[in-house]
């Protein structure tokens, strides 16, 4: 249209602002060299519909405005999962609301570890402990062929989202509202092969200390349980998961590098063998602690 001015923007220019603005911000959590960069491509790639940017095309004047304001929305330390309304966990759109624990990509490392453990099953069944919107459970339904899958949480807005996601994405994985293993059905007992537990194991006096990012936007019953220790959870799944598991089992638990040491010292009390903490080679910082129930 004549004397109208379109103003647009290469990429590389918005990305590089962008990556400025959140490197500046207090309200994350900047754990990992370059996470600020992948950000800000992954919501300029939602922004434009594509799944990598081309850094020297052209960004039109809405795109970038919808884009600024989703970084404006970052730096405030908004999960960038929050703001596209989804994550993407290993091959699966999950979709992601406030008030459920916010799917990560760090705890692929867990799901992994736990498909990896079930393919060798001849009738696998897993239990998905604290599961929030049911994504490890779900990347177990789908990556696991004949597999039973149970998910478990006490928020019943988090079951909530993880029937509606498991609907959408067509997997088959039964979730229901209880304290740890109180709603699974009786007739698992002694025959689950793999439980898996991304535990709240930050101590209650050190809530106040988390980024905002996590502290502002996660559910205080995601990150803690309320004890002293932040392992009150833990112990109470490793003295109760015996029962539930078959000999020969596996009891898998995400905690921080921190809590890793006095996790396997809990396992060991409660009977289980071959324990260990395993690190994820991508994140360093992800520790998941095994342990296998005699056979």
């Amino acid at each position: 249209m004549a004397g109208t001015i379109v103003r647009r923007m290469r990429a590389t220019y918005l990305l590089a602002d962008a990556v400025d603005t959140l490197r500046d911000s207090p309200a994350i959590d900047h754990w990992q060299r370059g996470r600020e960069r992948f950000e800000a491509e992954d919501l300029l790639g939602h922004v434009l519909g594509v799944d990598e940017v081309d850094p020297w095309q052209d960004v039109s004047a809405p795109d970038r405005s919808r884009f600024e304001r989703m970084i404006s929305r970052r730096a405030a330390g908004e999960p960038t999962q929050l703001i596209k309304g989804f994550a993407t966990f290993r091959g699966l759109e999950i979709v992601a609301r406030p008030g459920v624990f916010v799917p990560r990509d760090s705890t692929e490392f867990l799901a992994e570890q736990a498909v990896r453990r079930l393919r060798r099953r001849r009738r696998p069944t897993a239990v998905d402990l604290a599961t929030g919107g049911g994504t490890v459970a779900l990347a177990i339904a789908n990556e696991v062929r004949g597999s039973r899958v149970f998910g478990t949480d006490i928020s019943a807005a988090a079951v909530r989202v993880a029937r509606s996601n498991a609907a959408r994405l067509r997997l088959r994985a039964s979730f229901g509202v209880g304290d740890l293993f109180g709603a699974l059905p009786k007739d698992l007992e002694g025959r689950v092969d793999v439980i898996t537990l991304h535990p709240p194991y930050v101590p209650k006096a050190d809530l106040g200390d988390l980024p905002d990012e996590i502290r502002r936007f996660e559910p205080a019953h995601t990150l803690t349980d309320r004890s002293v220790d932040g392992l009150g959870l833990v112990g109470r799944t490793t003295a109760e998961a015996p029962s539930w598991l078959q000999p020969g089992g596996w009891l898998l638990i995400e905690v921080s590098p921190d809590r890793a040491r006095p996790t396997s010292t809990l396992l060991r009390r409660n009977g289980f063998e071959q324990v260990r903490s395993t690190v994820d080679r991508a994140f360093k910082v992800t520790r998941v602690v095994v342990g296998r129930w005699p056979s």
